[in-house]
């Protein structure tokens, strides 16, 4: 994909959520080889629109237009501590009904862990890791789908100020070294700084 394509484009979206509008005519273009933030005060709609962008929710009206494949990183694993799981199972449920050949797997694996810093905690159980190196073994599962669009709810929330930047450099580099389209939900002001491009939503409505 190239540099100046546009992977995903929504236009005049609009959702509701129990009859209370969430989202007002949002439109937005994503750029390949771009960090985008999503930025806005609580209840403002960012999730809902990352959700939209996903495929993950439906618009009640307006459209998305996806021209590649999207990958999207929650806050949270969606296994439990109590299960036994490792980084390398977490990392390994991005490719989840890919059908990719096991060896590929490995290495596409390997790889991801490689590129957020992981290397040597493969075996590691997920609940033993600090909340930064969970965060970058989440972000490590959305790498390893190699999607054209990367959206991410809040990747770095509740870490402290050296997770936030590692994040955000390993983000930078899923852009620029791979053409990537990466979307984040924030409140950081240094990732909202650090970006190539502002959502900024204010009671459901774009205002930049």
């Amino acid at each position: 994909m190239s540099p100046t394509s546009t992977p995903l484009a929504a236009r005049g979206l609009c959702f509701a959520h129990d009859r209370e509008d969430v989202l007002h005519d949002v439109s937005v273009a994503l750029t390949a080889g771009s960090v985008t933030v999503v930025a806005g005060p609580n209840g403002a709609g960012k999730s809902t629109l990352v959700e939209l962008l996903a495929g993950v929710r439906r618009p009640r009206a307006g459209t998305v237009e996806r021209r590649g494949s999207t990958a999207l990183v929650v806050q949270r694993p969606a296994v439990p501590d109590t299960l036994p799981v490792t980084v390398s199972d977490v990392v390994a449920m991005g490719t989840w009904g890919r059908r990719r050949p096991r060896a590929e797997v490995r290495l596409a694996v390997a790889e991801a862990v490689q590129r957020v810093g992981l290397t040597g905690l493969e075996h590691r159980a997920l609940a033993a890791l600090s909340g930064g190196q969970r965060q970058r073994a989440l972000l490590a599962q959305g790498i390893v789908q190699r999607a054209d669009v990367l959206l991410l709810d809040e990747p770095a929330a509740g870490l402290d100020a050296d997770s936030r930047a590692t994040a955000r450099r390993i983000l930078a580099a899923e852009a620029t070294e791979r053409g990537v389209a990466v979307v984040c939900v924030t409140h950081d002001e240094e990732d909202i700084a650090a970006a190539d491009h502002v959502v900024r939503l204010v009671g459901g409505r774009r205002v930049r």
